[in-house]
């Protein structure tokens, strides 16, 4: 079970991506239901590291601290070969079976310690390119918010690394963890889209707010058979113009985020309730156990009894 996190402090570390790490790993909130793992920030030569914005960091702890990590993290930072100190790090912890993540430009130190060789990766999409061209063994993927590829997590730019992380406490603790975590942030527990919504498009004349009043019926509906003409209704569109403008500004379409969000409120009933399969497919809008289950394979990779197992039984113990 994920413990041990620890977060790498390189010189010239971009600030916000790693207060990205530190909001989701270093804060406890055991006292809300959620984890509070053992968090530190380690480096290579402890004492002032410097920031991409000039200003210095106080580090207290060396590198030996990764050691036994169950997770070590690499924030975004400027991209040029760092100490071998970090990479020697990064290798044993991909060699041993601990997680790995970058944020943004960190994919650049992964892929320089050669643990994304052979691997699907991703970055900020403004570095893709240059990631693909510099380490040819690696398979990037610029539509992506982030990847998982074997324990190795690497995620675009900013906000993403926010992905990425609840990504790992969801996989290591589940979706009821993982929304604690979410809620205390105020950011939803899981977004759809890639980076393509962020790369040079016309601003969307949408405004959000309707179409957060349109989710929040859909999320009290979910159980219903909801379509695209109902939705359009509520919205006071046309079918083709909410289609439309529910992608650009939500960066999915309807049917996608109705069939994420049915996932999730299922993953919370499977870990919280003795429900049966059949009565949580029809509550959820899947219809049946047999439908629940193709879409849990789909995008989980697992299967309702299975999740169950691994997250049901965790949360009872």
């Amino acid at each position: 079970m994920l413990k041990n996190v620890v977060l790498l402090a390189v010189p010239g570390v971009a600030p916000f991506e790693f207060g990205v790490v530190c909001e989701v790993f270093g804060i406890d909130r055991s006292d809300m239901g959620g984890p509070g793992f053992d968090f530190t920030i380690a480096t290579a030569d402890p004492g002032p590291v410097r920031t991409s914005l000039g200003f210095d960091m106080i580090i207290e702890h060396g590198l030996e601290a990764a050691a036994v990590a169950d997770l070590v993290a690499l924030p975004a930072h400027a991209i040029e070969p760092i100490d071998e100190r970090y990479l020697e790090v990064i290798r044993a912890a991909e060699a041993r079976g601990a997680w790995v993540l970058s944020v943004c430009s960190g994919a650049f130190a992964l892929a320089q310690a050669g643990i994304l060789d052979g691997r699907t990766a991703t970055t900020h999409w403004m570095h893709t390119d240059r990631l693909a061209a510099q380490f040819p063994g690696v398979a990037v993927d610029p539509d992506v918010l982030f990847v998982e590829d074997r324990k190795v997590v690497t995620s675009a730019g900013t906000a993403a690394g926010i992905d990425a992380a609840l990504h790992i406490v969801r996989k290591e603790l589940g979706a009821a963890v993982a929304n604690v975590v979410a809620r205390r942030m105020v950011i939803p527990p899981q977004r759809d889209g890639g980076q393509s919504q962020y790369i040079q498009a016309p601003i969307s004349e949408v405004c959000a707010d309707s179409f957060a009043i349109v989710a929040e019926w859909m999320l009290e509906n979910l159980a219903e058979n909801l379509t695209i003409e109902q939705l359009a209704r509520k919205a006071l569109m046309s079918s083709r113009t909410f289609a439309r403008r529910f992608r650009a500004d939500m960066g999915t379409t309807p049917a996608a985020w109705l069939n994420r969000q049915r996932i999730i409120r299922a993953q919370n009933m499977l870990e919280s309730t003795n429900n049966g399969l059949e009565t949580i497919a029809q509550s959820t809008g899947f219809g049946t156990a047999a439908v629940m289950r193709h879409h849990f394979l789909k995008v989980l990779q697992t299967t309702p009894n299975a999740y169950r197992r691994t997250f049901g039984e965790r949360l009872a113990g």
